[in-house]
């Protein structure tokens, strides 16, 4: 995805970036999907995996259930800031062509997200058989 918009805006600058979801509403869809998933939101896997990294770290010292939940805090804060400084807010007015999306670049994404969400459907791949 930031590939994506280093293509179009050619700067690796988020604040140059800003406002493409008024050009690009389905980019800013992938962005919103990749976001959310980072974000550890239910019933995602990465929401699996947080959950039973945080049990074990509170197993093992419940000091760090502290700092872990900051780390989490810290991940979500900057997905929102990460997605809000890059799709939302007024068009830049340096960028003054801009390409459409491409099917290869809709194809990557989904090929990217469609592991995630078959995880969800079947966790037991990566969990284990449950008992």
């Amino acid at each position: 995805l930031a590939n994506t918009n280093y293509e179009r805006t050619h700067s690796r600058t988020l604040l140059l970036a800003r406002g493409l979801q008024l050009m690009l509403p389905l980019m800013a869809t992938w962005w919103l999907l990749a976001n959310l998933m980072n974000m550890a939101l239910p019933p995602t896997i990465n929401l699996t995996g947080e959950l039973l990294i945080i049990t074990s770290m509170y197993n093992w010292s419940p000091l760090t259930i502290m700092l872990t939940g900051a780390g989490t805090l810290l991940t979500a804060a900057y997905s929102l800031h990460m997605f809000l400084m890059t799709q939302r807010g007024k068009f830049p007015r340096h960028i003054i062509k801009m390409s459409p999306t491409y099917t290869r670049e809709h194809l990557l994404m989904t090929l990217h997200i469609l592991p995630l969400l078959m995880l969800l459907t079947k966790p037991e791949l990566v969990m284990g058989p449950l008992s």
